[in-house]
């Protein structure tokens, strides 16, 4: 879809539709697209596109009917789907390789298209934590940043109240009827009254561990840059640093005593070279020099979804095969793979996407792919 194009309502709900299929995530549904320009006609070439991977049974697609019922869900709780390339999607979000093909927002749109930054730490954070975190949202806020944090307890939860009266985005890692922690659905309340809550996942999706990596990966999407307030290591809130490093976002963390075991992915940070933190004052200067600059892709990053691409079918099953053997559990990279197998470029990437699509690739950072088990 060129930028700036809204989507029909038909259309909506067969992006809906494509995105809750099984086996469909956002790099999935790229290439679908660019190969075959438009979500009905991918729907209806997943059966076929899963069994040729190699799938034991039928690949599960999302009905019209699962769909509308969803949508009605999202209307009645104030929730609208922007779909990637339409004007009031996050630019931001939109740069990186793994962007939400479809994003349910409650709140203020306009918010998605202010500078932000994304605060995140320990949730048994420190008083002094907690306190230095509400004190820099509120700071951010002043200076005309958006500040973006994931509801959690803790950090996530002070940086919101710090920055609730300016303007401030909660992502969350399930569905918008579903928000976690419990306890924070007052304040989810106020932010969708005042700011904005961002979702990818379906209504009625209660989170499970793995999806707030996830949920991670859109809060340093949305961001120019990260600041990392308390963090133990091995945290989520490193997850979130390490997937902002990724995307080309500067990271920055507020220095903590050795005695403290919440400091210590801070403080690891800053010796890996983040910027040091000790006020509001420091994340501007850093950011400021960014701001009206657009966000470029990275090099790795599938096609824009606009025209269809050249994606072969496999010329036999010796072809698929033999493509499939140079794969593993190591993830080897998608131009290895290339020149290793001796298939054009399309025929490579289209077994990927059966093989995806079936359940049996694991692609990652990087243009990485690897066989599952």
């Amino acid at each position: 879809m060129a930028p700036g194009v809204r989507l029909t309502d038909e259309q909506r709900l067969d992006w809906l539709r494509l995105i809750r299929s099984e086996n469909v995530g956002p790099r999935t549904f790229r290439a679908l697209l660019n190969r075959f320009g438009g979500a009905r006609a991918a729907l209806a070439a997943l059966p076929d596109l899963a069994r040729r991977g190699g799938a034991t049974r039928p690949v599960q697609v999302t009905s019209i009917d699962e769909a509308r019922k969803e949508f009605a869900t999202a209307r009645r709780h104030g929730v609208v789907f922007v779909a990637l390339g339409e004007p009031e999607y996050p630019p931001a979000l939109q740069a990186i390789d793994d962007a939400p093909p479809l994003i349910g927002v409650r709140g203020r749109l306009d918010l998605l298209q202010q500078p932000a930054v994304g605060i995140v730490g320990a949730r048994n954070a420190s008083a002094a934590g907690l306190m230095f975190a509400e004190r820099i949202a509120r700071e951010l806020g002043e200076a005309g940043f958006a500040v973006v944090s994931g509801l959690a307890r803790g950090i996530d939860g002070a940086a919101h109240q710090g920055s609730l009266s300016r303007g401030t985005v909660a992502v969350l890692a399930g569905g918008q009827d579903r928000p976690y922690p419990p306890e924070h659905l007052d304040l989810l309340e106020a932010i969708a009254a005042r700011g904005t809550v961002v979702s990818e996942m379906p209504m009625g999706w209660v989170p499970r561990g793995r999806d707030f990596p996830r949920r991670n990966r859109i809060i340093s999407g949305l961001v120019l840059g990260v600041v990392v307030v308390e963090a133990a290591r091995r945290s989520g809130s490193l997850i979130t640093a390490r997937r902002a490093l990724e995307h080309g976002r500067e990271v920055f963390a507020v220095p903590g005593s050795p005695l403290d075991p919440r400091a210590e992915g801070t403080n690891d940070l800053l010796k890996q070279g983040a910027t040091l933190v000790t006020g509001g004052a420091d994340v501007v200067g850093a950011l400021e020099p960014m701001l009206g600059k657009g966000f470029e892709r990275p090099l790795d990053e599938p096609a824009p979804i606009t025209l269809p691409l050249p994606f072969e079918m496999p010329e036999d099953s010796r072809t698929r095969d033999g493509i499939t053997a140079l794969l593993g559990p190591t993830p080897v990279a998608v131009d290895d793979l290339i020149r290793w197998s001796g298939a054009a470029p399309a025929t490579v990437h289209m077994t990927l996407l059966e093989l995806e699509l079936a359940g049996r690739l694991d692609r990652q950072h990087g243009g990485r792919v690897a066989l599952m088990g």
